[in-house]
């Protein structure tokens, strides 16, 4: 398999996810292979990709996101990180379009068993 180039996120890539990051002291952000994510609990329930901010939700809630135009796949060309769903682009400047996946993903990664260290 050829080697898959991350896509960089830009500066205002990076200032838009974090201004998305719910306020929540369970919450960290980690930078990942040049880009972001947010994690509960060492679960990652939200995402940046290059300019793509992707929610982590449950079936149902992807189901409904993904009926939005704007939505679709997140993560890298070809393999899609199949939980997750990227909010559309055209949602930058409205943080409470998005604050209501985020607020979703958090919940449902939130119940989630910890992530055991390896």
């Amino acid at each position: 398999m050829p080697f898959m180039k991350m896509p960089e996120p830009t500066a205002r890539d990076k200032t838009w996810f974090q201004s998305l990051v719910p306020d929540d002291p369970g919450v960290v952000v980690k930078p990942m292979f040049g880009n972001l994510g947010a994690f509960v609990n060492g679960n990652m329930f939200m995402g940046l990709f290059g300019p793509d901010v992707g929610v982590r939700l449950e079936q149902d809630d992807r189901d409904e996101l993904g009926e939005l135009d704007g939505t679709g796949p997140f993560g890298p060309e070809g393999r899609p990180m199949k939980e997750y769903v990227a909010l559309p682009r055209t949602w930058r400047g409205s943080p409470e379009r998005a604050g209501e996946w985020i607020d979703r993903s958090l919940a449902h990664v939130a119940a989630m068993p910890p992530k055991m260290k390896g």
